[in-house]
């Protein structure tokens, strides 16, 4: 854990959220400016970066959280949706803890 780091913060409790999912890898949470009707964020609890700082020790925890984002978006009413993972400061990572963006509902999102 990092203690300057808003998702640790976040996994300890010390920050509220609207959880989606908790285990004891990871936690899901609404974001809090959703660009979509449904829009969450699966953060694993072992702070890591960014995906540039990934390791092969990473692997399975990588693995968990993007096998989870399909039942995680269904749970939440969406039948198709969108994942995105920024990466460094160019990428438009805001938040320096690797974290998958979920998000859809309703609207059409523009073709990438």
């Amino acid at each position: 854990m990092s203690a300057d780091c808003i998702f640790c913060k976040i996994i300890k409790g010390d920050i509220p959220s609207k959880k989606v999912y908790e285990d004891d890898d990871v936690i899901a949470f609404h974001d809090i400016h959703p660009i979509t009707r449904v829009h969450f964020l699966i953060v694993p609890k072992l702070h890591i970066e960014s995906l540039q700082t990934c390791e092969a020790q990473h692997q399975a925890l990588l693995g968990k959280i993007l096998l989870l984002a399909p039942k995680l978006a269904a749970e939440q009413g969406l039948k198709g949706f969108r994942t995105m993972i920024n990466t460094g400061r160019e990428g438009g990572q805001e938040v320096f803890h690797v974290h998958v963006h979920v998000f859809g509902g309703g609207e059409s999102l523009p073709r990438i």
